[in-house]
């Protein structure tokens, strides 16, 4: 039954991007509200905030290696890490000077990285197997999705549709496995916290202007990228905790001294 509700979720989420019309980019995204320069940096907030990205993705695949080694599922995560700290470099030549040749770069690291994350969760949850054969489509297809929107926008008929179907519908077929699938490698409480931060971080994106008028010190767009960030800590502290769980009390008992170990022995 679940795995009909899955396949029956993606047939949907396909069948409604394709029917639906053509979504052209809004000139309008590109205009962020915080425009303050500072150090000789335009858009400074919104560029500096780009750090977190660069480093809780350098530090997710230092995890990923460390506690992933030997499993398929390196991979998928080595990915999403990556694009997760590429997401740094290319937010942050898009905010240097917003338009859609740059955020180009800034959207091809994140559709890249959602995908990788997609294919980790069913590997995990749904079936290893099904994960290995659609890693690759789906890394391509975001990247395609990407440069497919860029083409039509050039063209004159920009159609964001791909690229929204890759993004939006990997966040909906993952809650769709959350729900649906037992976990069986524990940790699931800093996954829902991930999706949680992005969630946040779409709303925060939304609320741009409003936050920064609010606030008059941040805005919104960089308020999302904190969020999004800390939603990607959320799923190394789920790798850490996946780690701790699987010591069993054997492994730690191994490592304390025996009795006769812990005491010198007594002279003569």
């Amino acid at each position: 039954m679940k795995h009909k509700t899955l396949f029956t979720v993606v047939v949907c989420l396909i069948a409604a991007t394709f029917l639906a019309p053509p979504i052209p980019q809004d000139p309008a995204y590109h205009v962020m509200a915080d425009q303050r320069t500072m150090f000789g940096v335009p858009n400074a907030f919104d560029v500096l905030s780009n750090v977190a990205f660069l480093a809780v993705g350098a530090f997710g695949m230092l995890e990923t290696e460390r506690r992933l080694r030997g499993r398929w599922t390196r991979w998928p995560y080595l990915t999403f890490f990556g694009g997760t700290l590429l997401t740094a470099l290319g937010s942050t030549w898009y905010h240097l000077a917003p338009d859609n040749a740059s955020v180009v770069w800034d959207r091809l690291p994140i559709t890249i990285a959602f995908a990788a994350l997609l294919t980790a969760v069913m590997a995990e949850r749904v079936s290893e197997r099904i994960a290995r054969n659609i890693f690759a489509p789906l890394v391509i297809g975001g990247a395609i999705s990407v440069f497919y929107w860029y083409a039509t926008e050039l063209g004159g008929h920009g159609d964001l549709r791909p690229y929204a179907l890759l993004q939006f519908g990997s966040l909906v077929v993952m809650l769709v496995v959350l729900l649906c699938y037992r976990d069986v490698q524990g940790g699931s409480v800093f996954l829902w916290c991930g999706l949680a931060c992005y969630v946040a971080a779409k709303l925060f994106e939304l609320a741009d202007a409003p936050i920064y008028h609010a606030l008059h010190v941040v805005s919104g767009h960089t308020l999302k990228h904190l969020a999004a960030a800390t939603g990607v800590g959320a799923v190394v502290l789920m790798l850490r905790a996946r780690a701790h769980q699987r010591r069993s009390p054997a492994d730690d008992a191994e490592q304390q001294p025996l009795p006769h170990e812990a005491m010198p022995a007594p002279d003569g």
